[in-house]
């Protein structure tokens, strides 16, 4: 019952921290439970989903403080993920969702899956000069927040970056679209809507950014985000394409965070996440695991003049009241 660490194979801390992300979602192991287990040795070695099935398994069987993922870790290296390397989280984030969707074989679980994690939204462009315009329909594992406005300036919370990310955006100059009903270059309004948020929203906090040298390189300014996030009090009206049955839904509590610490090229990565069970805060740093407060949580917020110290890079925030 005790909350259960994963051994470092060497760089894996990113790895470790998106594992425990995914196997302390209560909503995420109910689906990995009913997965249909490979018929041969061979598929089920090279089985994502079966390889996480059975770390989920040794951490609530074993009674050490930490297991290691050394089985799961080769079959991900099987499908390319590369082993002893740093990895981005948001990247590996998505690479892990993908391997798990391709491979589970049932469609109502794969159904399952999307509904627990995918967002809609509506990508909309308007010509300037004339009426046309185009929307089309789009689906995102995570919203990649941008956390400096277009000139540079600092974005100052978590809900200054959602409706930075959703505002309308004048495309001109270099920029201008090819307007069919206008027959030229026209300017055009870029505007995207939000249509439905899943039941664990992920946000992508762009942390690193490039240098005019090419190089990347850390932002490390503070940036706080509440434990609860009301996206109908954040977005306005014309920021949304969904009904109210829909919006009733949008109430968040924040379910984990994946903080990195030190600089662009040299990091390691934690998690912080709440127990659906017992609603307490614990730190996942690879093999170790302890119990945290709110305010232990609040210093991933970040700070300028603390470079290397953890700063939260990836958030899940987790419905109140799912439909």
């Amino acid at each position: 019952t005790e909350a259960v660490g994963l051994y470092n194979l060497g760089q894996s801390c990113c790895l470790n921290s998106l594992l425990q992300v995914f196997l302390m979602n209560i909503h995420f192991t109910r689906i990995l439970r009913r997965i249909t287990v490979p018929p041969s040795p061979a598929q089920r070695r090279s089985n994502v989903p079966y390889q996480m099935l059975l770390l989920l398994e040794k951490m609530q069987c074993g009674k050490c403080k930490a297991v290691g993922p050394t089985e799961l870790a080769c079959c991900l290296s099987e499908h390319r993920v590369e082993l002893f390397v740093q990895h981005d989280a948001a990247q590996l984030f998505l690479t892990l969702w993908n391997l798990l969707k391709k491979q589970m074989k049932k469609p109502e679980l794969v159904k399952e899956l999307r509904d627990l994690y995918t967002i809609c939204i509506q990508e909309h462009v308007a010509c300037q000069k004339c009426s046309f315009e185009v929307k089309s329909k789009s689906t995102m594992l995570t919203l990649p927040l941008p956390v400096l406005d277009a000139n540079s300036h600092r974005l100052k919370t978590l809900e200054d970056c959602l409706q930075y990310f959703f505002h309308p955006e004048e495309l001109t100059g270099q920029n201008m679209c090819f307007c069919q009903q206008c027959g030229r270059k026209t300017t055009f309004l870029q505007s995207m809507k939000l249509v439905h948020l899943p039941q664990t929203l992920t946000l992508h906090l762009k942390r690193f950014g490039f240098e005019r040298s090419s190089r990347t390189h850390k932002l490390s300014h503070s940036l706080p985000f509440p434990q609860e996030l009301d996206l109908r009090q954040v977005l306005t009206e014309s920021q949304c394409q969904a009904d109210d049955s829909e919006k009733a839904t949008w109430q968040y509590e924040l379910f984990a965070v994946v903080a990195h610490s030190g600089s662009a090229s040299c990091g390691h990565y934690c998690a912080y996440i709440r127990s659906l069970t017992d609603c307490k805060w614990y730190c996942f740093n690879d093999s170790e695991v302890c119990q945290v407060s709110w305010d232990d949580v609040k210093c991933t917020y970040g700070r300028s003049n603390l470079y290397w110290r953890e700063t939260a890079y990836l958030l899940f925030y987790m419905k109140k009241h799912p439909q």
